[in-house]
């Protein structure tokens, strides 16, 4: 008979491929990107990226971030995720959610929005240490 270690805690989610990300390492425009998928935390983090680097406010950083994090949701309990457990960086189709979860977090500190700061900084490290290191420190 076999046991389940109840002190473990929740497996790993790992989430599917995500098509936005090949045609965004391909070269394609996030803003086209988006248009083609939607539903994509790829395309969103890239859009926030995007707007980060050409100096758009950080209202617009926030809005970018914040679809692509409430994308990432959906995604991630289509995935068996039930609201806590471990998001690895290491698994590269988790690395949408992270980077949108990261922006929103950062946009929303540069907006003086402190207790979402808060929660998406923490909420980050929770799921996945390393993206923590990787995209807030």
């Amino acid at each position: 008979m076999s046991h389940v270690d109840l002190m473990a805690g929740p497996p790993p989610t790992h989430l599917p491929e995500d098509p936005a990300a090949v045609e965004l390492d391909q070269g394609a425009a996030p803003m086209e990107v988006v248009r083609r998928h939607p539903e994509s935390p790829f395309a969103w983090a890239a859009l926030a990226e995007l707007a980060v680097e050409e100096g758009a406010d950080d209202v617009t950083v926030y809005a970018y971030s914040r679809v692509g994090y409430h994308r990432s949701l959906d995604m991630l309990r289509r995935s068996g995720w039930k609201g806590n457990g471990p998001v690895p960086w290491e698994h590269e189709p988790n690395r949408g959610f992270l980077r949108a979860l990261a922006l929103l977090a950062k946009s929303a500190q540069a907006i003086g929005e402190d207790g979402e700061w808060d929660r998406c900084s923490t909420f980050l490290r929770d799921s996945s240490p390393a993206a923590y290191d990787a995209l807030l420190t």
